[in-house]
């Protein structure tokens, strides 16, 4: 998709440059005008090829150089350090730091957080101060980089949105909401399905929170929310699929399993037990209970599974997550989504396959272990082969929240603070138009399968999810905003730290090769990095003012440069 004509123009509406920053230039123009899709794989190319479901390689494999390291931890993190990758590459092996991340322990938990700072006072009881902070907070500052990256993709493709909880304490549903994917990133999907099936904050963004049984003198039925979007979006899909992921003719599911599967979704609700009103936040990280006469006690058919008459509730829900849980879809739904979170929009079958019967069976007859996942994700040779990573169809584009992480993790950004006051980042004409948490529905800021329109992405059949909340205003919006976090004063609560980057400022060629290994592995054509360089000395290094000018120039153009935002 080519970025619009009139990007520049927009683009130039920023504030007033400083004595010391570069005159505008066409450089920046020129980088907005690029292609976009042609980084992400618009060629001639139909997407990588793999012929035959080769093993992945061994854990015991290793960067051969830094722009392996830095793929990978593109890949596996939402950001990284010039320290972080000098660690990958000393550390062995791919295994040992996965590993090693595995083992890493949970930090504060965003509920904990959320009453530390005094956000459980009753003022806030319905609004959602604090929900944003403590995202920001841990997406940017947590050292278990790898279960971030996890939680946010948990975090879209199990959505749950603030902006479709109607009731109080909205911010500590969402923490609660959050924890529960910390806890599971490295556990075992059945677990979290029946976490995030009882948690408050699903409760009441998917409606079936109160829940009743049928009423037969009033023809009301049970609410199908939950049971129709946990089977459409969270574990089996529409279609039958191949084990390549390819669909077939078949649906999954039928209306009837729907109304089947909403009658064991009748009578949970909020645990009140021992709480006086208005109920404290705790209420939100208490798993739903029961209320006895609102629970459809009869029998319960859908996707060929009856669960008699007088099954507690308890039985049923596990019935039918089991029945869910154990799909032949399950793996392959969950893994080629999981795979375009992480690595590429467009995984071969072989990919797909590989992944999928990994998530099946961990090697130990386990089923659903996310480790075993996620190791074979980010293992799989279609990832850490660079000849594949150059295939056109290869890749994908970089979430607007994604590269701001990037950025603000690669040079240290922290709050002051200890506030984490960025906000709400959805709006497209001033910052990224994407927060998380925050997802317009349930079917996330964009679907897996979206097809950007009149592209040669279309024209090859192949899918850009990320570019469904690409558009003029959000190109534009974008790179104002990372401008104006880049080069914030030191007054500001929210700081990076640049050290590693001042003793090259004064070396436009040198500063770029850094910021190009550190954000974009090394993905910059020389061409790009001229025209960057261009810009950067434009701006003589004849005082710490100016130097700092130039690495604010150098980071915002690479961020705004299509082959960085499309990451391969």
């Amino acid at each position: 998709m080519d970025e619009p004509a009139d990007v520049a123009q927009q683009v130039s509406t920023r504030p007033q440059p400083s004595p010391d920053s570069p005159p505008p230039v066409p450089q920046i123009a020129a980088l907005l005008a690029a292609s976009a899709l042609t980084a992400c794989g618009g060629g001639s190319s139909s997407g990588p090829s793999s012929s035959s479901p080769a093993a992945p390689p061994p854990t015991t494999a290793r960067p051969a150089s830094a722009n392996d390291g830095a793929r990978f931890l593109t890949q596996a993190t939402l950001g990284f350090s010039r320290a972080d990758l000098d660690a990958l590459m000393r550390s062995g092996s791919y295994g040992d730091w996965l590993n090693t991340q595995f083992a890493l322990p949970r930090s504060q938990s965003h509920f904990d957080w959320l009453m530390a700072k005094g956000y459980g006072d009753s003022a806030n009881i319905n609004n959602t101060q604090g929900m944003d902070n403590t995202l920001w907070r841990k997406l940017i500052a947590s050292p278990d980089a790898l279960r971030q990256r996890v939680v946010l993709a948990l975090s879209e493709l199990c959505v749950v949105s603030v902006l479709g909880i109607n009731g109080p304490w909205r911010q500590f549903a969402v923490a609660s909401y959050l924890d529960i994917l910390e806890a599971n990133a490295f556990g075992n999907y059945r677990q979290l399905l029946g976490q995030i099936s009882l948690s408050p904050a699903m409760g009441y963004y998917l409606t079936f929170r109160g829940n009743v049984k049928a009423n037969p003198a009033t023809g009301s039925q049970p609410d199908e929310n939950y049971a129709r979007e946990l089977m459409q979006l969270f574990t089996i899909g529409l279609l039958q699929l191949n084990a390549d992921g390819s669909a077939q003719t078949t649906e999954t599911y039928k209306q009837a399993d729907v109304s089947g599967l909403a009658r064991v979704f009748t009578g949970w609700d909020l645990d009140t037990s021992g709480l006086t009103t208005p109920y404290p936040p705790d209420v939100m990280r208490r798993p739903m209970v029961q209320v006895a006469n609102r629970y459809e006690s009869g029998s319960k058919t859908f996707l060929g599974v009856t669960i008699a008459a007088g099954a507690s509730a308890t039985d049923s829900l596990n019935t039918a997550l089991d029945t869910l849980f154990n799909h032949p879809n399950l793996p392959i739904f969950v893994g080629r989504q999981m795979i375009q979170r992480l690595v590429t929009s467009n995984p071969s079958p072989a990919y797909v396959t590989r992944v999928a019967a990994a998530f099946a069976n961990n090697g130990s007859g386990v089923r659903g272990d996310m480790k075993a996942l996620l190791t074979a994700i980010l293992l799989d040779p279609e990832a850490r082969d660079g000849a594949v990573a150059a295939q056109p169809g290869f890749g994908k584009l970089r979430e607007p929240v994604v590269r701001l992480l990037n950025w603000a993790r690669a040079y240290g950004a922290a709050s002051v603070s200890d506030t984490w006051a960025l906000g709400d980042l959805s709006d497209p004409g001033t910052r990224l138009g994407q927060s998380p948490m925050r997802s317009p529905s349930v079917f996330n800021f964009f679907r897996p399968g979206y097809v950007p329109p009149d592209t040669a992405l279309s024209a090859q059949g192949m899918v850009g999810p990320e570019f469904q909340i690409t558009s003029e205003v959000s190109v534009a919006g974008y790179v104002n905003y990372m401008q104006q976090v880049i080069g914030a004063s030191t007054t500001a609560d929210l700081r990076a730290d640049y050290s590693s980057l001042q003793s090259l400022a004064g070396d436009a060629a040198k500063l770029l090769a850094e910021i190009n290994l550190v954000l974009a592995a090394g993905a910059l054509s020389a061409a790009t990095l001229a025209q960057i360089q261009g810009a950067v000395d434009s701006v003589k290094p004849s005082s710490p003012a100016a130097l700092q000018n130039r690495i604010n120039i150098a980071l915002t153009l690479v961020l705004a440069a299509p082959e960085y935002i499309a990451q391969k």
